[in-house]
């Protein structure tokens, strides 16, 4: 036989508009414990399950027929204190039907009252008579009717009574009769308990009693403050509509390392909710905020490639993103295939065309060095050290609005897009350097091959002021810089090689480089670090705040049009740190709305 062994719920505290799946935990008639559901469609050995999500929502019953919600409510029993349960009708012909005997109740009522004819006229009134207070029903503001559910996920739904009490002639409200439920702004306030049972397919009928288990009270999905996009080009600063697409010959662009699951874990946030760390929370959080950017072109890091696939590509995809996607390399990897992390890249199909992909993967790079300069004795220490699991993805991709007012109008407009996270541990200063100089190292022959515009994105795990960002903004390494003693290996030698010929600028160094004054100037000015010209951070959790998420861009083919606005620290702070109940991330999504320039070369790239 079938029957269930337990039940669990992934968070006890549900949120409006996140999906809850219960946790079920089978025993087949085989014996086999076993996860997998058994719907009613593939039964086994003859059962399968069925499920009922209820809310404390409590309903009215018809006295009559106790299967029907009641929609009207007799107030000659409420004024003559006759059983509540007793008033409740589900519809008017059903009171009208069960009138000779209710006006029974009335009677012997009034007659334990002892009150006289008149009065009971005047209480009851006559059944149909218009005003007379007999009946009240939908839309006369004094009845209890709570009607059937609009239900977010299978509309309304025929009840079926579940402890009915007796004298009050409530139940709980059935919501759903599915596996899964996502509670709707019905059910704030409210428990929800999830009934689960083995059904004989034959006779329909359960075997044994159900096995429930109930939540805590539903509560609404906190709501991030908007962060409003403020105009940097020239000496305007302005505000933008973030609602509104950008302006003509304009593109944007956000980075965002949403903290995959596998590590959102409560011993490493252990100040996060737990139901604030669950993913089925954090995906719909993470969802409505990046969607609220309305980017043309977005770049996440820690993207697990069943999240991909499962939701962010098909999500995303209802609202005009194509997608990419490179999954990390697996040499060092031990956790589950399809929790593997990754960086997705996607862009709005009304505003770009794929038109090449680059995949780089570290550990290739890391084979391709060791085999060149180290000793064959040496080679596994050296691979130990050096293979992270690390990639990039690269995207070329062609504007579809044009070079209009450009001084080639008819050329091509290309777009290059680097998307990576550098997750190297904090020790390994030389790995991150060497991963940040092969990147662009790549970058460059790229650039070789066609005169095009580049940003890098993502998370490189880098202050500024370290080697990697001085070689990203600067374009070399200073010789004595302090990162460079750490070498085991002699891979950044000599110093004089680590540079690059690509014009990269921080884009959020633009709120820097800003002059002039005003209020919100300032408030981004005081969010800058004025020695770096970077944000005063990016990443922001209990034992660490500072800046590893950038944006680069080459400045001598795009420009700074408008820049998200920072965060400030000590609001995150209330909730101690990231991730939190309003930001589900342990990081803040960056984001530029960029302009290319008017170029003159050539594109070569092959389509």
């Amino acid at each position: 036989m079938l029957s269930v062994v337990r039940v669990h719920l992934p968070s006890e505290i549900p949120i409006v508009g996140c999906e809850i799946t219960p946790y079920v935990l089978l025993r087949l008639p085989t014996g086999v414990v076993s996860t997998d559901d058994v719907p009613e469609a593939a039964p086994a050995d003859g059962y399968f399950m069925r499920y009922r999500i209820q809310s404390d929502r409590k309903v009215a019953i018809c006295s009559v027929h106790p299967m029907e919600q009641a929609t009207i409510q007799c107030l000659g029993c409420v004024k003559s204190k006759i059983p509540v349960a007793k008033s409740y009708h589900c519809s008017a012909k059903c009171f009208s039907d069960a009138w000779q005997h209710h006006r029974v109740l009335h009677e012997r009522a009034s007659s334990a009252l002892n009150e006289n004819g008149a009065e009971e006229e005047e209480l009851f009134g006559r059944f149909g008579s218009t005003g007379s207070g007999v009946l009240s029903t939908t839309g006369s503001g004094s009845i209890s009717n709570l009607g059937q559910s609009p239900g977010l996920n299978n509309g309304p739904v025929p009840l079926y009574p579940s402890g009915t009490d007796k004298n009050s002639g409530e139940t709980w409200y059935e919501v759903g009769r599915t596996r899964t439920y996502t509670p709707t702004a019905d059910d704030i306030g409210h428990v929800l308990r999830f009934e689960c049972v083995s059904v004989d397919a034959e006779k329909k009928v359960p075997v044994g009693p159900p096995t429930s288990i109930m939540t805590s009270r539903v509560i609404p999905a906190p709501t991030p403050t908007p962060r409003r996009l403020i105009q940097v080009n020239g000496d305007v600063l302005s505000h933008l509509d973030l609602d509104s697409q950008t302006s003509f010959g304009t593109f944007s662009v956000l980075s965002y390392n949403i903290l995959a699951d596998a590590y959102a874990t409560s011993d490493a946030y252990s100040y996060c909710p737990t139901w604030a760390l669950s993913w089925t929370y954090r995906r719909q959080n993470l969802m409505r905020e990046i969607i609220g950017y309305h980017a043309d072109i977005i770049c996440l890091q820690e993207v697990q490639l069943n999240h991909f696939e499962d939701f962010f590509s098909p999500e995303l995809d209802k609202h005009g993103y194509q997608a990419l996607y490179k999954k990390r390399t697996t040499e060092v990897y031990t956790g589950a295939p399809h929790a593997i992390d990754g960086c997705a890249t996607f862009f709005r199909r009304d505003k770009f065309s794929h038109v090449k992909k680059y995949e780089v993967e570290f550990n290739k790079a890391a084979q391709s060095l060791t085999d060149a300069i180290i000793p064959s004795t040496q080679r596994r220490v050296a691979l130990s050290r050096l293979i992270k699991d690390n990639v990039a993805l690269i995207a070329v991709l062609e504007a579809k609005f044009g070079n209009h007012g450009t001084d080639n109008p008819g050329k091509r407009q290309l777009l290059c897009v680097a998307n990576t996270h550098v997750n190297v541990h904090q020790d390994l200063k030389d790995v991150k350097l060497w991963e940040v100089q092969t990147l662009l190292k790549g970058l460059e022959k790229i650039a070789v091959s066609a005169d095009i515009p580049m940003l890098v994105c993502g998370d490189f795990n880098s202050v500024p002021g370290s080697s990697p960002h001085g070689l990203l903004a600067m374009g070399k390494v200073d010789q004595l810089h302090p990162d460079l003693a750490i070498d085991p290996l002699g891979i950044l030698r000599p110093a004089s090689k680590l540079t690059h010929q690509l014009p990269l600028v921080s884009a959020y160094s633009s709120f820097a480089r800003m002059v002039g004054v005003g209020y919100d100037l300032e408030h981004q000015r005081r969010r800058m670090d004025p020695a770096t010209n970077e944000p005063l951070f990016t990443n922001c959790t209990r034992d660490f705040t500072g800046t590893v998420d950038y944006i680069f861009y080459t400045a001598d083919s795009l420009s700074v049009e408008s820049l998200l606005e920072l965060l400030d620290e000590e609001s995150l702070r209330k909730d101690t740190a990231l991730p939190s109940p309003e930001w589900s991330s342990d990081h803040i999504a960056l984001l530029a709305e960029f302009r290319c320039k008017p170029r003159i070369r050539r594109s070569r790239i092959d389509g």
